[in-house]
């Protein structure tokens, strides 16, 4: 009220229009022109000044409202058409695509998919087949450091900055890949949650079992080195029961990856399958008791398997 009698008083002393806040100005305008109030008599003006008072009032509260409401529609509006757009995108999908970035090829056996010392510009991922990657030194001799297989990706490094390939990935049989380009993936890593989690898996999981390979190599023996391998190349561990080795893996790429000689391997290999560990079909066979290769304290023979039976 009293805001009301200082109000009435200046309109009576200057008769000019009050300016307020922009988006009331017209508004205001209209209510408090000094000849509103010129001919009522004072209680009257009162009454008058105090009603334009508070509708102003009213009005510029309902603005606030209205400008509050458009905010946060305009932010829910962001947040469904983000939330629609990753649920629209499948990994599954964009690895079974071409376009621009992104093509996929055939490979027969012993193809090389990139070499060593070739230009990091993008990473692989296996859709089908078998593939070696291998290092080879100055001197000519070559290590094999992993066989990976279909739903696996290759050549990651040029993701942390490697310029050049440091390892040769080759088809150890019929192969189908794709190249993406590496600022596609990079694109794709930084735009879509769901495949930059479906990748951190799976650099976890490799991670885990370069770990594992080398605690392997430290302390475990020769014919448990070529017992582990051979369950990992039949996917023992995964989903259903272990797989024929498709692939033909010569005794000497298995003797690079244990850090054996060949000719211990060989040994090894027919020492399984005189204890039925393992079968030659056309294929290699691996069966579930090989597993009880690496739960044993004592190494296992031949003949002290035929005394126990």
């Amino acid at each position: 009220m009293t805001a009301a009698i200082r109000l009435l008083g200046k309109l009576s002393r200057d008769r000019k229009p009050i300016r307020v806040d922009g988006r009331s100005r017209g508004f205001a305008w209209t209510l408090l022109r000094p000849e509103a109030y010129t001919y009522a008599s004072p209680k009257a003006a009162l009454c008058q000044a105090s009603v334009a008072e508070r509708q102003l009032s009213s009005r510029l509260n309902g603005g606030e409202a209205v400008m509050s409401r458009a905010l946060r529609s305009g932010r829910s509006k962001r947040s469904t058409r983000k939330t629609a757009r990753a649920a629209l995108f499948d990994p599954a999908v964009f690895l079974e695509t071409t376009a621009s970035g992104r093509v996929i090829s055939t490979h027969s056996n012993k193809d090389v998919i990139f070499a060593q010392g070739d230009d990091a510009d993008s990473v692989f991922y296996i859709r089908k087949g078998k593939v070696k990657v291998a290092i080879v030194s100055k001197q000519g001799k070559e290590a094999v450091i992993a066989l990976l297989g279909p739903d696996e990706f290759v050549g990651e490094g040029c993701l942390i900055g490697q310029p050049k390939r440091l390892a040769t990935a080759s088809a150890m049989s019929e192969c189908e890949t794709m190249r993406v380009e590496k600022t596609e993936i990079q694109r794709v890593l930084d735009d879509e949650p769901a495949f930059s989690q479906m990748f951190v898996s799976h650099i976890l999981a490799r991670s885990a079992r370069v770990e594992e390979d080398l605690v392997d190599q430290l302390f475990n023996s020769t014919e448990k080195r070529l017992a582990r391998l051979l369950l990992l190349l039949a996917n023992f561990g995964k989903e259903g029961r272990p797989q024929p080795i498709l692939a033909k893996i010569s005794q000497e790429t298995l003797a690079e990856m244990i850090g054996a000689t060949r000719s211990r391997v060989s040994h090894f290999m027919n020492k399984f399958r005189q204890l039925g560990f393992i079968d030659y079909n056309g294929h290699l066979e691996v069966h579930n008791s090989l597993l009880s290769v690496l739960l044993a304290d004592q190494p296992r023979t031949v003949s002290a398997e035929r005394n126990v039976s």
